[in-house]
């Protein structure tokens, strides 16, 4: 073959390799635009449904790429899992990305979101009880105490319980978008505190002093629904799974006013013309409505805590097997915070977790905290240096007097204020709880030219007064919070988030589900019987 047939027959096949090349580009250059253009066709019918429509209708991608529309009500378990895999694939990693996104698709329009500032002020709280002998739980001081008590109702016979003081004139701010960390010893009066922060104090207890949520106090609205308490005890029904127990939560408490804003949010991006992310708006339809058997917003608090492994696991309790008493606690926190409430008020989280769980599930709420201003107070006991290093304030209570409340960078400039360092390799946390004992204030005194004597907690409460911190504290106490700037939305003033109606379906569904599980027991007895 000569060199000119060489040439054309080379030139030949890059030809028809070019073709074949452009051909394929355009097939799925083609295809993809084919795609855009339906989804843009599903998008703008959708946008021709009034508000009320568009808000139960989303636009969901399939697994082979393709969209479809669907009715939000109608999002299946696996729609959902599919859903938040892409949202969230990694915990760790995805939950701030995702919550930026839906930050921005709220500010981009010009809504607020609501935050909480929580304010308390010369806080008394105090207890009666029988000391001695007389508080040894006997037949006979039960006998005696209830007839004491009938007595001392009808005012003839004194009482003879002793006052003990729980939280003494205490006062502090807790800011939105802050984390703040409660610290102190056992027995300091940190359940006391979140109580009556979250309006659950027993009626048992007295108290006085002011608590208000941006500058309104408990009586003008519902602090129990504004607020959310975690408490340190987990009370579950054992025969219930997982997900079941985080879904009847959701249930009861409903979605507080995230209809009315994604209703305003989609009017909004209605008359700019901006279309949002479809798996972000269908999520975020997907938590507003409210009434819904199993919401998104269950799959969501799983992955973040981790109890995905064990969604469909029963509970248990004494005689039925089921969760570790790890992911019991971490059940207990979810329960709480598949709520619309904005306050946090979490009491020992960490009980029976390990330091790891402990820091990603402290992370996780930080990142909400952070991205969607909302207000929260854990308590924790000791610790772990990474996770105290997530907060940025702390509140450090000890025998019922607030020591120190403010920034965490100046808690450790605050005590060698005092007179006190903290070693090197010391936790600050453990060394915050020890440094107000007796016991151990003594290996933290610095001044070793000078003997050192105990520095009660009093005289501690004192001088943070004086401290430039506590100052400031003072000046923003003494300076009322600014009504105007409250978000309307951020207080709640319904007793119940559902309708008496979705709460009575919710708890009959609940125990019709009890009795099919065990109705092994229930047709026996009918037989019985």
């Amino acid at each position: 073959m000569e060199g000119g047939d060489l040439v054309r027959v080379s030139s030949a096949r890059l030809s028809s390799s070019n073709i074949w090349r452009n051909s394929t580009m355009e097939v799925f250059s083609k295809s993809s635009r084919e795609d855009n253009d339906e989804e843009a066709l599903k998008w703008a019918s959708l946008e021709k449904l009034p508000t009320f429509l568009r808000i139960r209708r989303g636009i969901l991608a399939e697994a082979e790429g393709q969209a479809r529309e669907i009715d939000i009500k109608n999002l299946g378990l696996l729609e959902r899992k599919n859903l938040m895999e892409r949202l969230v694939k990694i915990a760790e990693e995805d939950n701030e990305n995702f919550l930026l996104k839906l930050k921005e698709r709220i500010e981009r329009v010009g809504l607020d979101i609501p935050t909480i500032e929580v304010r308390f002020e010369h806080l008394y709280v105090e207890a009666e009880a029988y000391v001695g002998s007389r508080a040894l739980p006997t037949i006979f001081n039960f006998c005696v105490n209830m007839l004491e008590g009938c007595l001392s109702y009808l005012h003839m016979l004194p009482s003879r319980k002793k006052p003990f003081p729980i939280l003494h004139d205490v006062s502090g701010i807790v800011k939105p978008g802050r984390m703040t960390l409660l610290l102190g010893p056992p027995s300091c009066g940190k359940t006391t505190l979140l109580l009556s922060l979250a309006g659950k104090l027993g009626k048992e207890l007295e108290s006085s002093g002011i608590v208000t949520y941006n500058g309104r106090r408990m009586e003008e609205f519902v602090p129990q629904r504004t607020s959310a308490y975690i408490s340190q005890h987990d009370l579950h029904i054992g025969e219930m799974t997982v997900r079941e127990t985080l879904a009847f939560s959701a249930r009861c408490q409903g979605v507080g006013t995230s209809y009315e804003m994604l209703a305003e949010l989609s009017r909004r991006e209605k008359a700019a013309n901006l279309k949002p992310d479809p798996d972000l708006d269908v999520y975020m339809k997907a938590a507003a409505l409210e009434g819904q058997e199993a919401n998104i917003v269950t799959d969501y608090i799983l992955k973040i805590l981790g109890l995905e492994v064990c969604a469909d696991t029963m509970v248990g309790d004494e005689m039925v097997r089921g969760i570790s008493g790890g992911q019991k606690k971490r059940l207990t926190t979810g329960e709480m915070m598949v709520g619309p409430a904005r306050a946090l008020f979490m009491d020992e989280i960490s009980t029976g977790l390990d330091s790891s769980t402990t820091f990603q599930i402290v992370k996780s709420i930080r990142e909400s905290i952070h991205i969607l201003n909302g207000t929260a107070i854990i308590s924790l006991l000791q610790p772990a240096p990474e996770t105290y290093d997530l907060f940025d304030d702390i509140i450090l209570l000890s025998d019922g007097q607030i020591v120190y409340q403010g920034p965490r960078e100046n808690v450790l400039e605050f005590f060698e204020y005092m007179g006190f360092k903290c070693p090197e390799r010391k936790g600050v946390a453990d060394f915050l709880q020890e440094v107000t004992s007796r016991k151990d204030q003594g290996q933290y005194w610095a001044n070793k030219d000078e003997p050192w004597s105990y520095v009660s907690v009093q005289e501690f409460a004192e001088a943070f007064q004086s401290f430039h911190i506590g100052r400031k504290l003072g000046d923003e106490l003494a300076t009322p919070f600014d009504k105007s700037k409250g978000h309307p939305d951020a207080l709640m003033t319904k007793k119940y988030g559902v309708s008496q109606k979705e709460l009575f379906k919710a708890c009959v569904s609940r125990e019709l589900l009890l009795m099919k599980r065990n109705s092994f027991v229930y047709i026996f007895k009918i037989s019985q019987a």
